[in-house]
């Protein structure tokens, strides 16, 4: 048997940040304040190293468990953005409580890696490596606040449920090997596209598969564990949890449904327009009621990624224009902007907060423009991109997903997602009235690094000025889809 050598340069970044991680876990046994550093040191290095491989030209290496594409470059410079930025953001919220341990950071890290393993993968296992490496790292997070019962209380619920998905999605997959007696996502592709694959066991492998990437995505019916984990979760936590792993979880979907059971997709799109149905209904009816910030967005979350599903589910249609719309394309570009939007109203919850107070509450934002007009601007932006306001990033992802939707021929579908939009602009806007027509309960100067201001500052910036100019974003976004999963 001859041993083929892997080609290691379009893994130049995996490896880079799993040998940073064993460099962090040694330097911080002997200087625990260079952990902070180190990983954004990691995460700067990651990202030049993806910068470096950047192509159009899809690559395969370690037997073709591992490919090099143009989305999974999008996708890990995407997640190391936002793992820069929300590290920066819970920094001094970890400090002020006396948690800003080195463990946190590698903890991070190791979760970074694992997610990039995910977005790269070729193969069944290598999916389901990286998944678990990042699960097991957000549920170690999760209950790091250990003094904390409600911490604790979270992870453990997080842990249970994870631990049940986890085993879905691997049944799922033994299912499919058993019906295809592949590993291999190409190969898997060809046998279902060549009908040699047992369809009764595939058929039911599938269902198993869509429900562990559904509860990866957080989204109806297996919602259960968002509201109880993001409300629980150190906020600093849920800021991660509610950011970056949502483009982990979309490469998931995108590798296994599009990308592995393309030939199914009638079946596998059913499925997930049932679950973005009842995620739009349950998502946006939730948080009416809700009255902590973390819960509302955490329901709120669940109806983006019932948005976002929208576009997976549309395929690559034909317009009535005659030109290809990318619903593929539209559905990245969502989660982007969610995470983008994500990131901006937790760091405004962690500006919000200090010592011995937490602002978790929607009532913590009244009178935030007597406070600082600068801040409330910033939150403004935020919550009417997250309605859908014209002309902010939020409209433009869900206008590309709706066009999908309407050209897929889905029009009850497209309608259901506007009236829910309609209905959840409510709770966005109740926030913008306390901020500028409410008295505010708390005096106290807003306490935060200059660097997370200005930081946080850009990033709310960021989802204006996107939403001035969505084009570039939005075709580098369909030319990823295009390239490595429809012509892949």
């Amino acid at each position: 048997m001859n041993f083929v050598a892997p080609e290691l340069y379009p893994a130049t970044a995996e490896i880079l940040v799993a040998l940073m991680a064993l460099a962090l876990m040694l330097a911080t046994a002997f200087a625990r304040t260079l952990a902070y550093a180190l990983a954004q040191i990691t995460l700067a290095a990651a990202a030049f190293a993806t910068l470096l491989t950047l192509g159009a030209d899809v690559n395969h290496t370690f037997s073709g468990t591992f490919v090099h594409d143009l989305l999974g470059s999008l996708l890990k410079l995407a997640v190391y953005l936002a793992m820069a930025i929300a590290l920066l953001y819970g920094r001094a919220w970890l400090a002020a409580r006396r948690l800003d341990r080195p463990e946190y950071y590698l903890l991070a890290i190791l979760m970074t890696l694992g997610m990039m393993v995910m977005i790269d993968a070729n193969h069944l296992l290598t999916l389901y490596i990286g998944l678990e490496m990042m699960s097991l790292s957000l549920y170690a997070l999760v209950a790091f606040d250990r003094d904390a019962a409600r911490s604790t209380e979270a992870g453990m619920k997080y842990f249970v449920l994870g631990a049940l998905a986890s085993g879905l999605l691997l049944y799922g997959m033994s299912m499919v090997y058993g019906a295809t007696g592949a590993l291999e996502l190409p190969v898997i592709a060809r046998a279902v596209s060549n009908q040699s694959a047992s369809e009764p066991v595939l058929l039911l492998g599938l269902v198993f598969l869509v429900a562990g990437v559904s509860f990866k995505l957080g989204v109806a019916p297996f919602h259960m564990w968002v509201p109880d984990v993001y409300q629980g979760a150190p906020t600093a936590v849920t800021l991660i949890l509610a950011t970056a792993p949502k483009l982990a979880a979309l490469a998931l979907a995108v590798r296994l449904l599009p990308g592995g059971l393309s030939a199914l997709a009638a079946h596998w799109q059913t499925m997930l327009m049932l679950a973005a149905a009842a995620s739009l209904i349950l998502g946006n009816l939730a948080a009416l009621a809700q009255h902590n910030i973390k819960r509302m967005l955490a329901y709120s979350g669940i109806s983006h990624m019932g948005f976002m599903l929208l576009g997976l589910l549309s395929g690559v249609v034909e317009g009535k224009n005659g030109l290809a719309i990318d619903a593929y394309g539209g559905a990245l570009f969502y989660a982007i902007a969610y995470v983008l939007m994500s990131l901006a109203a937790f760091g405004m919850v962690i500006l919000l907060s200090r010592a011995g107070f937490e602002a978790e509450n929607i009532e913590d934002f009244k009178g935030l423009n007597r406070r600082s007009p600068w801040f409330a601007v910033l939150m403004l932006f935020v919550m009417f991109s997250m309605a859908g306001v014209p002309f902010f990033i939020g409209f433009f992802a869900k206008f590309a997903v709706l066009q999908s939707v309407v050209a897929a021929g889905h029009y009850w579908l497209a309608a259901l997602a506007v009236v829910m939009s309609v209905i959840g602009a409510f709770y966005y806007l109740r926030v913008v009235k306390l901020m500028y027509f409410d008295d505010p309960v708390d005096n106290a100067p807003l306490q935060a690094p200059a660097g997370v201001q200005v930081i946080l500052s850009l990033n709310g910036l960021a989802i204006a000025a996107l939403g001035l100019a969505p084009e570039v974003l939005l075709a580098l976004c369909a030319q990823a889809m295009r390239t490595s999963v429809i012509t892949g």
